[in-house]
C-alpha cells in the first residue's frame, strides 16, 4: 500500500487588485509551487501605520503542501505589491484522499 499523502496547507494573502491577485495565482500554479489557488473579492478593515483603513481587497488562498511553505511564501513575498504583506498558512486536518494526492503531485516544484 502507497504511503498516505501529505494533507494540504492552506497558504493565504491579501491584495489591492485583481490583476495583482491573478500573477500571484499563476505564478505559483505555473511554478508548481501550489496546486490551486482560489481568489474572492474581500472587505478589509485594518490599522496601518496609526489610521484605521477600509478597502477592498482580493484574498488569494494558495493550496500546497507544508514542505512548500517557505518557497510558497518567498514567491508571494518576491511579487507582493505590498510593503507589509499578509502572508500566513493553515494545516488541514483531514482530506479526501484522492483530492490530497492530486495536490501533492501538483505542488511537487516540478514536471512529473
Amino acid at each position: 500500500m502507497p504511503p498516505a499523502p501529505e494533507l494540504p496547507w492552506l497558504v493565504v494573502t491579501t491584495v489591492g487588485t485583481r490583476e495583482d491577485a491573478v500573477a500571484l495565482a499563476h505564478a505559483l500554479v505555473e511554478a508548481r509551487l501550489a496546486a490551486c489557488a482560489q481568489i474572492e473579492a474581500i472587505d478589509s478593515v485594518y490599522r496601518w501605520q496609526g489610521a484605521v483603513h477600509a478597502e477592498p481587497e482580493f484574498r488569494v488562498l494558495f493550496k500546497t503542501v507544508a514542505q512548500r511553505y517557505a518557497e510558497v511564501e518567498a514567491a508571494i513575498r518576491a511579487r507582493h505589491p505590498y510593503e507589509l504583506p499578509a502572508i500566513h498558512a493553515l494545516p488541514t486536518a483531514a482530506a479526501e484522499p484522492a483530492y490530497a494526492a492530486w495536490l501533492n503531485e501538483n505542488a511537487s516544484g516540478a514536471e512529473r
